[in-house]
């Protein structure tokens, strides 16, 4: 008989990020479950260029360590890991860790023990170890979030998050979406907490990024923002930019209009007639889109479900039972 799993550890690992030395990091992280009395198992999803990691947690599983090693052909990115860690667990309840220590271990026991009445847990470190600069662009990033969505969070880089295994069924993510993950679980109406805990003295040293990871994040926010605030309702998104877009070029036609019929002023070599007319067929173009996605989403709106049951109380479930029509007999 298959051993009752409570809570499955999720580790992705890619060659680009920073990792602690792997053995002593998933030592800490095993004696902190352990305090928790629950049953537990460690998933490792790798990236195919790590052998030292491989090799390294092949050495784990030898002294007999409950480890499951998942290596990709290639790095498809940190939210498909995590779907596919996903996948090979059983636990009720998903942890997800990260390879390199951004919180202190003590403080993964604590995110056990305060799961109750809650979904999702998102640990949000206090960072004092951080400088100015970490800290400010911390603050911009999730005041867009804020502004954008609605949604108050305050610290979505941290990878420690503890959450129930329903939230990965109803909720697919793909990319590096796994950092949104919260925002989405919000939306579909999960039960998403932030705790607050200590930050790993190293961890500042991972917080660092270039240009292009600023970059990609913003393009990533812009996307979720659009699967949150629009995703039933395309042609709000499409539509209200198309309408005024049309409205303005409209206006500016009807004014060349009643210049050229009643100031009697010529429109020829004109650069803006050419733009009343494309903004015109602009906002058509916008609005058309909008109205061909609205169609797509109802016809296949059937198919997807937006709400989460949590559970229901009371009442009574009839059973209808079902009228079998006799079959028609075609006519010869």
């Amino acid at each position: 008989m298959n051993k009752k799993i409570d809570v499955s550890v999720i580790i992705t690992v890619s060659s680009k990020q920073s990792r602690n030395n792997v053995e002593a990091l998933y030592n800490s992280y095993k004696t902190a479950l352990e305090k928790s009395k629950l049953s537990y198992e460690f998933i490792y999803v790798t990236d195919a260029g790590l052998g030292d990691l491989l090799n390294s947690l092949q050495t784990l599983q030898q002294r007999n360590e409950d480890i499951k090693i998942v290596k990709l052909a290639r790095w498809f990115g940190d939210a498909t890991a995590l779907n596919i860690g996903y996948d090979e667990s059983s636990g009720r309840l998903i942890l997800t860790l990260p390879a390199f220590q951004q919180v202190n271990v003590d403080e993964i026991l604590r995110i056990v023990n305060s799961f109750v009445d809650t979904d999702m847990i998102i640990a949000r470190r206090k960072r004092r170890k951080d400088n100015i600069f970490q800290r400010f662009q911390t603050r911009i990033f999730h005041y867009f979030v804020k502004v954008m969505l609605g949604m108050y969070y305050q610290d979505l880089g941290c990878r420690v998050r503890l959450f129930k295994r329903e939230v990965l069924e109803h909720i697919h993510i793909y990319g590096d979406q796994i950092r949104f993950l919260p925002l989405l679980a919000d939306k579909y109406g999960f039960r998403v907490k932030e705790l607050e805990v200590e930050q790993y003295q190293s961890d500042s040293a991972h917080t660092v990024y270039s240009m292009a990871h600023y970059t990609e994040r913003i393009v990533d926010l812009i996307s979720i923002f659009f699967l949150i605030k629009f995703t039933k309702k395309p042609l709000r998104f499409f539509g209200f930019p198309g309408f005024i877009i049309f409205t303005i070029g409209s206006l500016l036609g009807l004014f060349l209009f009643y210049q050229r019929m009643f100031l009697d002023i010529a429109l020829a070599d004109r650069p803006i007639v050419l733009v009343s007319i494309l903004l015109i067929v602009f906002g058509i173009q916008l609005f058309a889109i909008g109205l061909v996605a609205e169609i797509i989403i109802f016809t296949h709106s059937k198919d997807s479900e937006e709400y989460i049951v949590e559970k229901v109380i009371g009442g009574q479930r009839k059973e209808i039972e079902k009228v079998h029509m006799p079959p028609v007999e075609e006519e010869v």
